[in-house]
C-alpha cells in the first residue's frame, strides 16, 4: 500500500535533520520557509526549514 502522507525533509535550528508528515502551510509562500515543529532529537519546539535535497 502506498503511503498517502507527504514527507519533507527539514533542518531545525539547532542543525538537526528529519523527516516530518505535518510542514503546516508548506505552499504559504507570504509566511516565509520557516514553520515551529518540535524536533525528536532536542525535544524542543525549534524553527525548522525545508531541506533540498541534492541527487548525485
Amino acid at each position: 500500500m502506498r503511503d498517502l502522507m507527504e514527507r519533507t525533509v527539514v533542518r531545525c535550528a539547532d542543525g538537526h535533520v528529519f523527516s516530518t508528515t505535518s510542514f503546516p502551510m508548506q505552499k504559504a509562500e507570504r509566511l516565509g520557509p520557516g514553520r515551529l515543529l518540535r524536533c525528536p532529537r532536542c525535544a524542543r519546539l525549534r524553527s525548522v526549514v525545508p531541506v533540498t535535497l541534492q541527487k548525485r
